[in-house]
């Protein structure tokens, strides 16, 4: 409970700190619902020419684009320290003070850091994801909000465990490894769409080895009544755990990784 209470402290202080200068936060802001609204440009102009993919209609696209950037967006305000900072903290050698201070590595670094100019972000994957249940006419129960809430939850550990590989290869390269960017970054632009609309080589990627289509397509689509995989609807409740296996099996990795931490110097 003590590491909580003092991630939540140091979040709240960095997002303090980022406001003292509005008029750059306002600005950077808008500059990143910008980009996110022309990914969403992107989704309408493929619904504006297909009526349909596969089996999914333009309200299931515009739901799991939706699920997908409220997922990412979320992690990315709270998990910068690890995608943003950590390479930088290597490079300078201010890594070893955190090594002296009474408190994991992993932890002082997710506190260093938080991007809360990725809340616009955030409002436009929660809009497209309205605007996907109105059109999918989605019938919610106790049990799909509860569903819901799993599969954000269950994909925000996924997201964090998968930029703690980056971490992982800085350790061994001083510098970020840009490859790891295919799994985080470039499964976040893939997998705005349902994972069945891509050849077998990438459903594999991002079943198997980033399992996106396990912690949010699976639940999303027994959301939607169209199961993607047609298991018993209780294993979406079961799937979006491996979001936890990997964040888990990145952690331990992270640890072993750092017995072999060999400082740059100052």
């Amino acid at each position: 409970m003590n590491t909580i209470r003092l991630y939540l402290h140091s979040m709240r202080m960095l997002i303090r700190s980022q406001l003292q200068y509005p008029a750059s936060f306002v600005m950077q802001t808008l500059a990143q619902l910008v980009m996110q609204g022309g990914e969403m440009m992107a989704v309408i102009l493929l619904v504006n020419r297909f009526e349909r993919l596969n089996q999914w209609s333009a309200g299931d696209l515009y739901f799991f684009f939706g699920l997908m950037s409220v997922t990412f967006y979320l992690t990315e305000i709270f998990g910068r320290g690890i995608t943003g900072n950590f390479p930088f903290l290597i490079r300078t050698g201010q890594l070893d003070t955190f090594l002296v201070r009474p408190r994991g590595v992993l932890t002082q670094v997710l506190c260093s850091a938080a991007d809360p100019r990725r809340i616009t972000c955030v409002a436009v994957g929660i809009a497209a994801l309205v605007l996907g249940c109105r059109m999918s006419a989605v019938q919610w129960s106790a049990a799909k909000v509860l569903l819901m809430a799993e599969a954000i939850l269950c994909g925000c550990f996924l997201i964090l465990g998968l930029f703690i590989i980056e971490g992982i290869f800085c350790i061994y390269s001083v510098k970020s490894v840009e490859l790891v960017n295919a799994l985080t970054y470039g499964g976040r632009s893939a997998c705005e769409y349902p994972v069945d609309t891509f050849p077998g080589p990438l459903r594999i990627l991002f079943t198997a080895v980033a399992p996106f289509a396990l912690v949010l397509h699976q639940p999303g689509s027994v959301i939607l009544g169209k199961p993607l995989f047609h298991w018993p609807e209780w294993t979406a409740f079961v799937s979006p755990l491996s979001g936890f296996a990997v964040f888990g099996i990145t952690w331990l990795c992270f640890r072993r990784a750092m017995r072999f931490y060999r400082s740059s110097g100052s």
